[in-house]
């Protein structure tokens, strides 16, 4: 082998090196740590779905809400914030009932956009959101149609409220009457199993942000993710 050869050799072989070492520290979030199919853990999803249902539903932007969220239970590292990746190319036309919603004119514009909401890889919400942006500021419409921040983050400094139209649990981890489990009328419990099967939604929102004056500006519909539980199972499995 040539000089050449061999000296190109060592350098694809230091480049490899250099790619294996430095791999985990490219690497981000873990994948989500199994829980355990057991009747406590269940239990603790419940809770903490329902937790975060309360919580959306007495504060009114998504955003901070789960900027909280995630920080409180460390789903990406320290100081991360939501950040909305935007869909492309799935543009929905409003109907009917979301310009009665906004109080919009029929020929009023009204722009979608469809964003999963991301704190750091976790993907805990996938949205749309329906706005006017004539009851925004230019900046505020620049910004949205122009980069991925969150639009609750966008129209913080409108002061708006929420009010949620419909709130609902996509999966209810243990089933109706569970409560009467050693009761007179004793309810079937799930099985333990090694791992609790979550699906990909657990939550869903359709909420209408309005303005001081309670003019409304956005319609959203929310889908929470099962990422919102993506950290080690809070209690232990039963004996």
């Amino acid at each position: 082998m040539s000089t050449f050869g061999r000296l190109a050799g060592a350098i694809a072989g230091v480049s490899v090196a250099v790619l294996l070492v430095a791999a985990p520290a490219l690497a981000r979030e873990p994948a989500p740590p199994a829980w355990p199919d057991t009747t406590e853990t269940r239990l603790a999803a419940l809770a903490l779905i329902q937790t975060l249902n309360a919580t959306l539903l007495s504060t009114p932007s998504a955003t901070l809400t789960l900027d909280r969220w995630c920080a409180d239970h460390a789903l990406a590292p320290a100081g991360s914030k939501i950040v909305a990746e935007r869909v492309k190319g799935t543009e929905k036309p409003a109907d009917a009932e979301i310009r009665s919603a906004l109080s919009a004119g029929p020929d009023e514009r009204i722009v979608h956009r469809r964003v999963r909401l991301t704190c750091g890889s976790r993907v805990l919400s996938e949205a749309d959101n329906w706005y006017r942006p004539g009851q925004l500021t230019e900046a505020m419409n620049r910004e949205l149609e122009t980069t991925d921040t969150a639009f609750g983050r966008v129209v913080k400094p409108l002061g708006f409220s929420r009010t949620t139209l419909d709130a609902q649990l996509v999966w209810h981890p243990l089933p109706g009457g569970w409560e009467m489990a050693g009761g007179a009328k004793p309810i079937s419990l799930p099985k333990d199993g090694p791992v609790l099967d979550m699906p990909r939604f657990v939550l869903a929102h359709r909420a209408v942000l309005k303005k001081p004056d309670g003019t409304a500006f956005s319609l959203v519909a929310e889908n929470y993710t099962s990422e919102i539980l993506a950290f080690p199972p809070p209690l232990a499995p039963r004996p």
